[in-house]
């Protein structure tokens, strides 16, 4: 299920009101933020029985390339920021 905005995981370490695709490196050389015209971003969740979020997962993002090339001058910081805040957000939620 989409997960909704108001929901705790969104605003329990940080305040992730602005969310956006986080591209890939490979992305980003090529002048786009997406492949096959996904251009926008899902999060989306598993809930259990009782409303519980269980699972938690961005799909058409590339958090794993936000922190592997956070330091290159060529990634843009604002994705680096994001997949940072929203990988801290979902860990802190185990």
């Amino acid at each position: 299920m989409e997960i909704d905005d108001e929901d705790a995981i969104f605003h329990s370490v940080y305040d992730l009101d602005d969310r956006y695709q986080i591209p890939g490196q490979w992305a980003l050389a090529r002048g786009t933020t997406y492949r096959n015209d996904g251009y926008r971003a899902y999060w989306r969740g598993i809930y259990d029985d009782s409303g519980r979020l269980m699972v938690a997962m961005c799909f058409n993002s590339d958090v794993g390339d936000s922190w592997e090339w956070a330091d290159d001058p060529r990634y843009d910081e604002k994705y680096s920021a994001l997949g940072i805040r929203s990988a801290s957000t979902m860990w802190s939620m185990r």
